[in-house]
């Protein structure tokens, strides 16, 4: 299992959970969660991260142990002042001393914690279902507020709800039975500035009442991790809180921020067990039979498919793999809507499908279905999908990848217009790829082209291009001539004049093959440098 680095981890549960106190944060890989206990201190694995459960005081002389025993991190219950001696002591051990927020569960953060590094199963809740974790944070919220409560995500979707939700008005039950708040509810309050208030307060905002649509007046806080903006927690109250519940609540949001965070770490770590087993069934290795049966599929005909987006100058690398998440996670749900024993998951930068097809016309089926997708799913960048050939069974899975693979290459590389590619439709171009590999660029162009692109470059002449044309259309004077908008008669002086100046003799097949095959890797590496 992949581990996390502990700059990724405090990503993930940001400053709200856990907060730097002092020291240098190093993007060393954890090597493990260890409990520290000062009467029997334990054995610790490289890199750990230790939880200092009960811990306060004198830190330096701790934080100076654990260095000297090749600890990453020290957690310690918050608040926590760094004097002079804990702050020279991190320094110099290089562990780096954090903060755990008050009134989050040790426990939960142990758990949590495993998850991120992943050294547990990510499908081991230890018993609990963490979705009924969030279901009973709402409640124990419900009850400390005497209010009814719903938790919702950063798109109104509805994640947890208390009791007493018949106390609430119909937006409150529609937003139950549909698990999502009403599309005109949610209108009215970014018409009002109501989201963007919630979202710059770090306290609770009061939402007066609407007497257009019958809603009762809310309290809500957002639900942050670190500086992201999680979801947004609401209470029908008839009143602004107080502050002692406005307090009460604000706490409580932490606590919802770390079963959210917990949620999203699950979700990754399932994401990156699917990968790794999707990964090893395409190998077609040793392994390759046990990870197809693991991933629920049969012993079958099946087809590869890959999924990756075309490089874009005006996004960040951070927003083009959210995209390329978000584009993953829908082309599993749009696979497994086909067939359900289909799987897919993103294996570095592409997303890989194997969709079991036991049909004669598999490949055309799997492009169809690919090109559905494509016309379903919305995105600022342009999703590209390469369909492997039909694998009979497991072991040929290597296979359909590696020509999936291929065909993506070749929409990546810009020769096609076209966003979808069966292998076998594309198979020149893939060998045209592969065989421009093996020439070095100082050897393209070489001979007759070369000597061609010079005289045009000195001479801002366009031989080559006639030269192209007139081997695109086989010859064909009056078509070569159309195409480049010119008279066959002046064509025909222009492709005399190519001819002399490459010293290429065009009744020679073997010559006019060499020409082609220069021209053609030439155009295919100018695409490659534009797209």
């Amino acid at each position: 299992m992949r581990k996390a680095p502990l700059t990724h981890l405090l990503e993930e549960l940001g400053s709200t959970i856990l907060d730097v106190v002092c020291g240098d944060v190093r993007p060393a890989e954890i090597g493990g969660v260890v409990i520290y206990d000062p009467l029997d201190e334990p054995e610790l694995p490289g890199d750990a991260l230790v939880l200092g459960v009960g811990l306060h005081g004198d830190l330096a002389d701790v934080v100076a142990r654990l260095g000297r025993k090749g600890a990453v991190g020290l957690v310690v219950r918050a608040p926590v002042e760094p004097d002079e001696d804990l702050v020279a002591a991190a320094k110099e051990s290089g562990v780096v001393v954090l903060a755990f927020a008050r009134g989050a569960s040790w426990n939960d953060l142990t758990g949590m914690l495993r998850t991120l590094t992943g050294a547990g199963d990510p499908y081991d809740t230890g018993g609990r279902t963490r979705a009924g974790d969030l279901f009973a944070v709402a409640n124990a919220i419900a009850a400390l507020l005497d209010a009814p409560v719903t938790i919702e995500d950063r798109h109104s979707r509805l994640l947890a709800f208390s009791g007493r939700q018949d106390e609430a008005d119909p937006s409150r039950v529609q937003t139950i039975l549909g698990r999502q708040v009403p599309p005109h509810f949610t209108r009215i309050l970014e018409e009002r500035g109501v989201f963007q208030a919630i979202y710059r307060s770090d306290r609770p905002v009061f939402v007066a009442p609407l007497p257009e649509t019958g809603e009762l007046p809310r309290a809500a806080i957002a639900v942050r991790a670190g500086d992201e903006i999680l979801g947004t927690i609401w209470v029908v109250v008839p009143e602004p809180l107080s502050e002692e519940r406005g307090q009460a609540l604000h706490e409580a949001s932490k606590l919802v921020a770390m079963h959210m965070v917990w949620q999203r770490a699950d979700a990754d770590s399932e994401r990156r067990l699917r990968a790794d087993l999707l990964a090893t069934a395409l190998e077609s290795g040793p392994e390759g039979r046990e990870a197809v049966r693991r991933l629920g599929l049969k012993d079958e005909p099946t087809v590869v498919l890959a999924l990756t987006v075309a490089p874009s100058a005006t996004e960040t690398p951070a927003q083009v793999g959210a995209e390329r998440k978000r584009l993953a996670d829908a082309f599993a749900m749009h696979l497994t809507a086909i067939h359900p024993r289909a799987v897919a998951a993103l294996i570095g930068d592409v997303a890989y499908g194997i969709l079991p097809l036991a049909r004669d016309d598999a490949e055309e089926r799997a492009t169809l279905i690919a090109t559905e997708f494509l016309g379903r799913v919305g995105s600022r960048l342009r999703p590209l999908i390469g369909v492997g050939r039909p694998a009979r069974d497991s072991s040929a899975l290597a296979r359909s990848r590696s020509g999936a693979e291929q065909a993506l290459r070749v929409l990546r590389a810009g020769v096609l217009d076209q966003q979808v590619a069966l292998l076998d439709d594309v198979h020149v171009e893939a060998l045209l790829l592969e065989l421009a590999d093996l020439v070095p660029r100082a050897d393209l162009p070489s001979g007759a082209i070369a000597r061609i692109v010079a005289y045009d470059r000195e001479h801002q002449a366009s031989l080559v291009e006639t030269l192209r044309a007139w081997l695109d259309a086989f010859g064909d004077v009056a078509v070569a001539a159309a195409a480049m908008y010119v008279h066959p008669n002046t064509f025909r002086y222009r492709l005399r004049r190519a001819a002399e100046v490459g010293r290429i003799d065009l009744a020679d097949p073997a010559a006019r093959l060499a020409a082609m095959l220069q021209l053609r890797l030439m155009s295919i590496r100018s695409a490659g440098q534009d797209s």
